[in-house]
């Protein structure tokens, strides 16, 4: 496609959103435009198959945000009888863009914006992905990766790679220059962690997240009770008497270290059941509804019901 035709066109206008709209509000536009114009559901209909292609033009410029910012910045200077090119020319009026597009033409940002032909210049190479899975533990305190990957040449390079502490499952970690090979040099490589669950800690922002047993007793009387924290130590949690199952208390400062920032621990009691009690610890417990039958703690239950 032209410069001249590229520049000229409103896509904001063809999908009929604003020029400040989010991505996510351009997609359900695009969405519900082409489900409506699709030439599988308008066969012979030449004017909605022209509309279709328009807005599928479109959608491939301002779905991609290079893409988009490119075409934005030519477009404003356009607009402003920054340059123009008449019958594909390269007479460009207003001022020298050098600094704006890199000493090239203007026109070759809206040729390259498809692909298209135009002067380049030298490109780096593309960016590669890969995957890599590490432990809970891993993710809080940071590990070094070690990783072999093949190439489409067949030959296989290791590569290290740190993984800095604090880092969340889904979590990308770039290592430049270590993509496919290019005139301006190497593109870089992505790695997607995965991160395995733990068997008794979780995580919420930069906070670890704990469940706590504790015996009936413990939770009437009170008690001091030890709590393993991800280092291998074990800190002490004041249980207060009355504590009632699913209280959460928090430990500062032995959650994730992230920077500068560190999250704190927090403990969930969790109030146990014994399923089978005999002999005196039996006794004690008949002793102890009998204590206390006069407390009822369903009293505001059927109250409340009504409201």
């Amino acid at each position: 496609m032209a410069a001249k035709d590229l520049y000229e066109k409103d896509f904001y206008k063809v999908l009929g959103v604003d020029k400040k709209a989010a991505a996510d509000e351009i997609k359900r536009k695009y969405r519900g435009l082409v489900k409506d114009l699709h030439p599988d559901t308008n066969h012979g209909d030449s004017a909605k198959e022209e509309k279709f292609k328009a807005v599928s033009e479109a959608y491939e410029i301002l779905s991609d945000p290079k893409k988009r910012a490119e075409y934005d910045e030519a477009r404003s200077l356009f607009e402003r009888g920054g340059f123009r090119a008449p019958g594909g020319g390269g007479n460009f009026q207003g001022g020298d863009f050098s600094d704006i597009f890199g000493g090239g033409n203007p026109q070759d940002i809206f040729a390259n914006l498809f692909g298209g032909g135009g002067r380049r210049g030298p490109r780096k190479g593309q960016d590669l992905q890969t995957e890599a899975t590490i432990t809970f533990r891993e993710s809080v305190f940071g590990t070094n990766l070690d990783l072999r990957l093949g190439t489409d040449r067949g030959a296989a390079q290791n590569i290290t790679a740190r993984v800095p502490a604090g880092v969340n499952d889904g979590a990308k970690i770039r290592v430049k220059g270590k993509g496919a090979p290019g005139e301006a040099g190497p593109g870089d490589l992505f790695i997607l962690l995965h991160v395995k669950p733990h068997p008794i800690f979780s995580r919420k922002a930069e906070n670890l997240l704990v469940t706590l047993p504790i015996t009936f007793t413990e939770a009437a009387l009170g008690a001091d009770v030890k709590v393993p924290v991800m280092s291998g130590e074990e800190v002490t949690v004041r249980i207060a008497p009355g504590t009632p199952n699913g209280r959460t208390l928090r430990v500062k400062g032995r959650g994730i270290t992230k920077g500068s920032h560190v999250g704190d621990l927090l403990v969930t009691v969790d109030v146990q059941v014994p399923q089978r009690v005999d002999g005196k610890a039996l006794e004690a417990l008949k002793t102890f509804a009998e204590e206390t039958a006069g407390e009822d703690v369903r009293a505001e239950l059927a109250a409340k019901a009504k409201q």
